[in-house]
């Protein structure tokens, strides 16, 4: 099984909940249990109480506390045939998140997300943004708008963008058995383009641009046929590839944008200490801006 349960961090709002109806298939789809759980923050409950009222600070917070697990209930309910536990904590968010995930290496995290920049562009302020940079579990991103309105969850085929690095290609057995588990099509892309380097020609030295590009098309189209090949032989039947001229990112959401009900699976760096905290600009990007869903799969 590639998973054990799905953890499924709520803070109340509505664009939280966006996540929902994908859990919910994902649960059904793959049989799996529920973890929901809400964290009460304990130190940004303590900023918003006057000096001189801390003495209600304790009775503030069995409050929200108590909201949370009847909110959880509600929410449990609509999991019909799905094992579903509640867990409210105090502590930090994304603290809360990232260990409860810890103690289940087969824990998938389903959260959703904004789509803006700034401060205001992760839900439940940066959260979403230090448990995707800073657990080690497979995480289910959807950028989620709160005033958009509700629609049923539908995938029918994964992305899978890749650069020709092994790490990028360590996501194909996660895409393999979630294809096989949800009967998903696989496309595999590959957004290319020429290096900096090769336009920087001399006097005595023009490059010849179309021909560099057409050499790449073919080299990248080579590439995407052996792993087609690979997948097939996995077992997948519905497999293609797509190689697009462009900056990685920017035509991967545009990819996306143009095919609805598809699911994009990308694979990042597992890092611990202060580099923990940083991950590739390309993974950001489509979380943030893609209109499907995106599997982050951390590698070892």
């Amino acid at each position: 099984m590639l998973y054990s349960k799905i953890l499924i961090p709520l803070d109340g709002s509505r664009t939280a909940e966006k996540v929902l109806p994908f859990a919910r298939l994902l649960a059904r789809t793959l049989r799996l249990p529920v973890e929901l759980v809400e964290v009460v923050d304990v130190s940004a409950a303590s900023a918003h109480v006057a000096s001189d009222k801390a003495r209600f600070l304790d009775a503030l917070i069995a409050e929200g506390e108590r909201e949370s697990r009847e909110h959880l209930r509600v929410v449990a309910a609509e999991f019909p045939g799905t094992r579903v536990t509640c867990t409210v904590e105090r502590g930090n968010p994304a603290e809360v998140i990232i260990e409860r995930a810890a103690a289940d290496r087969g824990t998938l995290i389903a959260m959703a997300t904004h789509g803006r920049s700034g401060v205001n562009r992760w839900i439940m302020g940066s959260v979403a943004e230090k448990v995707l940079r800073g657990s080690e579990s497979t995480m289910f991103l959807l950028r989620a708008d709160e005033d958009a309105p509700n629609t049923a969850a539908a995938i029918s085929s994964v992305v899978v963008p890749l650069d020709g690095s092994e790490l990028a290609e360590s996501v194909l057995p996660t895409v393999v058995e979630m294809a096989k588990s949800l009967d998903l099509e696989v496309v595999l892309y590959r957004a290319y383009e020429l290096a900096a380097s090769a336009y920087y020609g001399s006097r005595d030295y023009l490059p010849h641009y179309d021909a560099m590009l057409l050499d790449l098309k073919r080299e990248v189209e080579e590439y995407l046929g052996k792993k087609v090949e690979a997948l097939k032989s996995a077992g997948l039947t519905r497999v293609s590839s797509v190689a697009a001229p462009g900056a990685g990112a920017d035509e991967i959401v545009r990819y996306s944008r143009e095919h609805p009900d598809a699911l994009i699976a990308m694979c990042t760096h597992g890092r611990s200490g202060v580099r923990r905290w940083v991950l590739g600009s390309v993974t950001e990007r489509v979380v943030r801006h893609s209109g499907d869903p995106v599997l982050v799969v951390h590698a070892a």
